[in-house]
């Protein structure tokens, strides 16, 4: 029975953080929602994604609570370990490139789940941030060099799921760069690094590093293996 992989989606440029993300390349081992839903609330990280036609792209997302029809850091984790020009989720088709270390995916800001952007004065402030209670879905953000188009953020998905803070989210920089209108490098959570850019026709280009965490096959779907031990849900 084939396992699951453990990527690192938009690492900094030591390679090092990333958000964590689980791919079961074989998702007709789990056919059923509520099988998938079950088997990413097991792994715990902020997301999880089921291959359903590899050649095609089409893949499934869950968060630990919840099946999502678009998500960023799933979609630049899967563009990458499957190499194809495009995936297709629930929300649309995402187009995908492999441009030297980068993994690039295009999307519109409407497949995004919503999120409450909030622009602080200065980066200290972001830094210095709590977590705050679970409720209202937070991308705290501020202006690092407003004229080269570097954010420092952070993220704080506000659900009661054991995900506090989001290491790295594609989907907020995707609606920030929206409403900015403008291409950003975005230095999110402890060192993971996200870059964006506007495209024609409404349309976002989100990018990133992709790295490998856990191999293949450490642990099955039917959680046989202990997927708690595998990582922390924050990355690193």
């Amino acid at each position: 029975m084939s396992g699951y992989d453990v990527l690192r989606v938009f690492c900094g440029p030591d390679g090092r953080h990333g958000n964590e993300l689980g791919v079961v390349r074989d998702g007709t081992r789990l056919p059923g929602r509520e099988q998938r839903q079950a088997f990413a609330g097991k792994l715990g990280f902020s997301e999880t994604v089921f291959v359903d036609d590899p050649e095609r792209g089409v893949i499934d997302i869950y968060t630990p609570t919840l099946r999502l029809p678009f998500a960023g850091h799933p979609c630049v984790g899967s563009a990458w370990l499957l190499d194809v020009p495009e995936l297709v989720v629930p929300a649309g088709v995402v187009a995908a490139r492999l441009d030297g270390e980068f993994s690039w995916i295009e999307a519109r800001a409407e497949w995004a789940p919503p999120r409450t952007l909030r622009q602080y004065a200065s980066v200290a402030e972001v830094d210095a941030l709590p977590v705050p209670p679970p409720g209202e879905w937070i991308y705290a953000w501020a202006w690092e060099d407003e004229a080269a188009g570097r954010v420092r953020a952070r993220a704080f998905p506000g659900r009661d799921d054991g995900i506090t803070e989001d290491e790295a989210t594609g989907a907020a920089a995707l609606l920030l760069t929206d409403r900015l209108g403008r291409a950003l490098n975005i230095r999110q959570g402890r060192g993971s690094q996200i870059l964006t850019a506007p495209q024609p026709e409404g349309f976002v280009e989100v990018g990133g590093r992709v790295r490998l965490s856990v191999p293949s096959g450490a642990a099955s779907p039917s959680g046989a293996a202990g997927p708690s031990g595998v990582a922390s849900p924050s990355g690193d």
